[in-house]
């Protein structure tokens, strides 16, 4: 009786953890609707979703070498689809250069990096030592999708604001690292289980971040333009660390430096009138 309880719980915790996966992934769709609706990308990274991308096809390729692991094949070949689409509205709506970068990066990494891991461990005579090399190499991995929101602690401690820190996302790993930790610790699968406590330890420790400066935050200087009367504040999304709005303002600078120009012409045209000429001299003269 116990051994079933153990598996229906496996089962449970499986089933609850690729749910709070599934909303993870699906956690960016804000971002990239902005991007769709400014057809630009502007300073918004490529490395975390690659990252992602990356994660998610280890790991698949580990539960398809361990077998039997069919819950963590599913969410892990959705996230790969779902992490693709996310990289291709990248690059059809980032700047030239930086689709050249992400590309490349695709290349090498995805690409290249994943086909030379699968190749060599599929020269490993040792199924079990196989599935042992791909675990550590998906531990390094999976740890480093958990600590890539630690990014922007710095500019936390930094500027005593939460502005830019999404605790919802942090809030959403932390559960994911729980409900997938005691997945692997009932079916007893370090590889599994060993991310996700780390994932927890940055969960609890961005939270707590986030409760510690919380009261301090100071709303973040947004710059802000005005043209004739119309007034258009800087968007910010809690996904990502910085929007760039692009506003127009080259009437502005035209009007003012066309008063400069005119207030420099006026000077010196009073240095070109003869001293007796001038506007006070007159007066003074009037005045005598």
């Amino acid at each position: 009786m116990a051994p079933l309880n153990l598996r229906l719980m496996a089962s449970i915790f499986g089933i609850l953890g690729t749910v709070g996966s599934f909303l993870v992934y699906l956690a960016p769709i804000p971002t990239f609707y902005w991007i769709y609706k400014k057809k630009s990308t502007f300073q918004f990274p490529s490395l975390p979703y690659s990252v992602a991308l990356f994660s998610a096809m280890l790991t698949l390729y580990y539960a398809f070498l361990k077998t039997n692991s069919m819950i963590i094949m599913a969410i892990n070949a959705l996230g790969i689809v779902i992490e693709t689409g996310y990289l291709v509205m990248f690059l059809i709506y980032t700047a030239p250069k930086s689709r050249i970068y992400t590309a490349k990066f695709l290349v090498i990494f995805n690409v290249v990096g994943f086909g030379v891991i699968v190749l060599s461990t599929c020269l490993i005579p040792n199924d079990v030592l196989r599935l042992q090399i791909v675990g550590w190499v998906n531990i390094v991995f999976g740890v480093g999708v958990y600590a890539s929101p630690l990014i922007v602690l710095k500019d936390v401690i930094k500027t005593k604001s939460v502005e830019f820190m999404s605790f919802s996302l942090s809030l959403s790993l932390t559960l994911c690292a729980i409900l997938w930790f005691f997945h692997g610790l009932l079916i007893k699968d370090i590889f599994i289980a060993a991310p996700n406590v780390l994932g927890f330890i940055f969960g609890i420790v961005q939270m707590l971040m986030f409760f510690i400066y919380r009261k301090s935050t100071k709303k973040a200087d947004l710059p802000e333009y005005s043209l004739s009367t119309t007034t258009v504040d800087v968007p910010v999304n809690s996904d990502t660390k910085v929007v760039l709005a692009v506003i127009d303002i080259h009437t502005q600078i035209q009007v003012k430096t066309g008063d400069e120009k005119m207030s420099s012409d006026t000077d010196d045209l009073e240095n070109q009138l003869p001293e007796q000429g001038r506007p006070e001299d007159r007066s003074t003269n009037t005045t005598t």
